[in-house]
């Protein structure tokens, strides 16, 4: 009887390779599928504190081994060469990372829509912003340590630290200490669009839950209002605006 192990290697190179990038993949699901898992037993605070702990601690070990088998140096829990690039290299790093982030948003978005068509598309892209939101927002809190009642000045700072703050233009507009109006001048969605002489994509119902979750994980005590958000009609100079407000601060 052949040892089940000899079958794998006993396998032709091309196939080996096609291994390590499947086991890359299954790593990545396995990791969600844990991650939803214990939100849905624990709920969701549970599930991002126990990410937190896992993540850490996983992506040492992960970066640990893969740095012995490939021969790349780890220097503070990442990889050397990162230590080594200059300022304006990873900012450019960080850009084309937000740049991969859209687009595989893009594409899971489009395999759903073909064979399910828009709306069941747009349902799971709305759906996955109440969760992806307030998880980078609390990334973000612990990334830059913002305090959990942080307000408006907390918001502004972590809005500037987004994955889409990476790759469209936006700005902030100061009503007064407690409010400010959010503005996505350049969206590269829409600018796409645009250039296709396609109308404006209808983001607005994932905006309604993707911004007052994000501002609620920022400050439980920010709402949120939206001023207009494709369908809706807009000037040239924005694509969507929101209007953030402390309230009893």
């Amino acid at each position: 009887m052949k040892e089940m192990n000899t079958l794998l290697a006993d396998a032709d190179h091309d196939l080996l390779l096609k291994m390590v990038k499947d086991s890359f993949r299954r790593t990545l699901v396995h990791y969600g599928q844990w991650l939803a898992q214990v939100e849905h037993q624990l709920g969701s605070e549970s599930a991002m504190a126990v990410e937190d702990a896992v993540w850490e601690k996983s992506f040492g070990n992960q970066l640990a081994r893969l740095g012995k088998a490939l021969g790349f140096e780890i220097i503070d829990g990442v990889p050397g060469a990162l230590h080594r690039m200059s300022k304006a290299d990873l900012l450019d790093l960080i850009e084309k990372m937000g740049v991969n982030w859209l687009a595989n948003d893009g594409i899971w978005f489009q395999a759903v829509e073909h064979p399910f068509g828009m709306n069941e598309a747009k349902r799971c892209n709305d759906t996955c912003w109440t969760r992806f939101s307030p998880f980078e927002a609390k990334r973000i809190k612990g990334l830059l340590d913002l305090p959990d009642n942080g307000g408006i000045p907390a918001l502004k700072k972590a809005l500037a630290f987004r994955m889409y703050a990476t790759i469209n233009r936006q700005s902030v507009e100061e009503i007064d200490e407690n409010t400010i109006i959010f503005r996505m001048n350049d969206c590269r969605v829409q600018a796409a669009r645009k250039r296709r002489g396609l109308a404006d994509y209808p983001c607005k119902s994932a905006g309604l839950v993707e911004y007052p979750y994000f501002a609620a994980a920022i400050d439980s005590r920010i709402k949120t209002e939206c001023i207009g958000c494709p369908p809706d009609k807009h000037p040239e100079d924005w694509y969507c605006a929101w209007k953030f407000t402390l309230v009893n601060p």
